[in-house]
C-alpha cells in the first residue's frame, strides 16, 4: 500500500528527514528516513438524510480500519459537529472510535428538533476540523452528503475529500437525470419517466403498463422504492414516494436477478449477485443479517460479466464520476442487462457490496479504505496550480 502524508504542513516546512515524491499514479507521497508518515483524516458521517443510521455504521467501520493502519482518523457527525473540539489537538494518537459512534447515535432522537431549530447544515467545528485534516473520508449517504452539496462547499474551502466531485455527485443522485443520460449514452436502463407531485400519473398515456417500479428521485438505500402490480398499489406508491420528495421516477419492472459492480479508478471490480430471501433488495434486506445471499464473483457467463462491467465503466464515464462508485443492475430471464443507478458513496462496512468485491481481488477492508483515499487524491493532482496559465 502507498505511504500517505499525515500533515501537508510538514513537507511545506521542509523537514530535513523527509522528501516528497509521487507514486506511479501521480499521487503525493512523503517518504521519511525515520518512519512512515500517516494522515490526519476526518471520517464524516451522520447527517440528516433517511440513511443517517447507515452512514454512522459506514463511518465507524472506516474510522476503525484507518486507525488500525496508524492514521489519525476521527469520526465526526456533519450535522451535530463537535462543540469546543480544537482542530490543533483533535487528531490524537489515542481515540475510542466505538465511544464516539455511540455519542453520535445518542443524538438521533434530537435530529428533527434540531433541524427545525437552526438553518445551517454544518455542525460546530466541522469545517475547521475538515480544513485541518489532510483528507476527509466521505462516509455520508443520501441527501446532503451524496448529492454534491457538501462536496461543493469543500471545493470552495479547499478541503480534499474522497469520492467524485459535486457535479457528478448531483447528477448520479438524481435518478431521473441518470436515466436520461444512460439512455442517450448507450447504457441500457429500464424505460420510464419522471413525475412531479400534481402531474397526471397515467401510465397508458406514456405507453406503459403495470407492473412498474415507483421510487423517489433522489433517495438511497432503496428507501421509498415500491414494486406495484395494481392501480391501487400504484396510487399508494406515489403517495409514499411523494412523502419523501416532490419528484418520483416510474419505470418498467424488470423481473430477474440483481447485481452490483464497483468501479474504482475507472476499473470495474468483480460482479456481485444479490439474491434476497424474500422480496427485492430493499432497505430491510440490505441491512438485515441473512436477508440476502450475496455471491461474488457472480455465477454468470464470462460474456455477461464483461458486458456488465463495461456498462458500469461507461455509466461512470457518462456521469463524470471520478474516483469510485457502485452501479446496480438487473438481468431478466433472457439475459438482457439493465443499469438502474449509480451510487457515488456506496456503503463501506466489511460486509457491504464494494468491500466484498475488493476481497475477491485480495484486498482487505483496510486496504480498500486506503485505496479509495489514494485514488481520490489523484483528482487534486490534475488541478491547475496557483499562478498557472492553464
Amino acid at each position: 500500500m502507498p505511504h500517505f502524508i499525515r500533515n501537508r504542513r510538514d513537507s511545506e516546512a521542509g523537514r530535513p528527514d523527509c522528501y516528497e515524491s509521487s507514486d506511479s499514479c501521480g499521487s503525493p507521497v512523503l517518504f521519511c528516513e525515520s518512519e512512515e508518515i500517516r494522515m490526519k483524516i476526518v471520517v464524516l458521517a451522520g447527517g440528516t438524510s433517511t440513511e443517517r443510521d447507515v452512514s454512522i455504521v459506514t463511518g465507524t467501520e472506516v474510522c476503525r480500519a484507518l486507525r488500525s493502519r496508524g492514521h489519525q482518523a476521527i469520526l465526526i457527525d456533519v450535522f451535530f459537529g463537535e462543540e469546543g473540539l480544537d482542530p490543533e489537538t483533535a487528531f490524537a494518537e489515542e481515540y475510542d472510535v466505538q465511544r464516539q459512534a455511540e455519542r453520535i447515535r445518542e443524538r438521533n432522537g434530537r435530529l428533527e428538533e434540531e433541524k427545525k431549530a437552526r438553518k445551517e447544515f454544518f455542525g460546530p467545528q466541522v469545517l475547521p476540523l475538515c480544513q485541518a485534516a489532510d483528507v476527509v473520508f466521505m462516509a455520508l449517504h443520501g441527501a446532503n452528503g451524496e448529492d454534491g452539496r457538501v462536496q461543493a462547499v469543500f471545493d470552495l474551502f479547499g478541503i480534499r475529500y474522497t469520492g467524485t466531485d459535486c457535479l457528478s455527485s448531483a447528477m448520479a443522485m438524481d435518478k431521473g437525470i441518470t436515466k436520461r443520460l444512460f439512455e442517450t449514452g448507450g447504457v441500457p436502463t429500464p424505460r420510464g419517466f419522471e413525475l412531479k407531485r400534481g402531474e397526471d400519473p397515467d401510465l397508458a398515456a406514456r405507453g406503459m403498463e403495470l407492473p412498474v417500479v415507483v421510487k423517489t428521485c433522489c433517495g438511497g438505500s432503496s428507501v421509498g422504492v415500491y414494486i406495484v402490480r395494481t392501480p391501487e398499489e400504484y396510487r399508494e406508491a406515489l403517495e409514499g414516494a411523494f412523502s419523501y420528495e416532490e419528484q418520483a421516477v416510474v419505470e418498467e419492472y424488470v423481473d430477474g436477478r440483481e447485481f452490483s459492480v464497483g468501479v474504482v479508478d475507472q476499473k470495474a471490480y468483480p460482479v456481485i449477485e444479490i439474491a434476497p430471501v424474500e422480496g427485492f433488495y430493499d432497505y430491510k434486506n440490505k441491512y438485515s443479517a441473512g436477508a440476502a445471499v450475496e455471491t461474488c464473483p457472480a455465477l454468470i457467463s464470462g460474456e455477461q460479466t464483461r458486458r456488465m462491467q463495461e456498462y458500469a465503466c461507461r455509466g461512470c464515464e457518462i456521469l463524470g464520476i471520478r474516483g469510485y462508485a457502485r452501479l446496480d443492475f438487473m438481468m431478466n430471464g433472457d439475459g438482457k442487462i439493465y443499469c438502474l443507478e449509480a451510487n457515488t458513496l456506496p456503503g463501506m462496512t466489511p460486509t457491504s457490496l464494494l468491500p466484498q468485491e475488493a476481497a475477491v481481488l485480495g484486498m482487505s477492508f483496510a486496504d480498500l479504505c486506503e485505496e479509495l483515499i489514494r485514488i481520490s487524491l489523484k483528482k487534486y493532482q490534475q488541478e491547475p496550480q496557483e499562478g498557472s496559465l492553464s
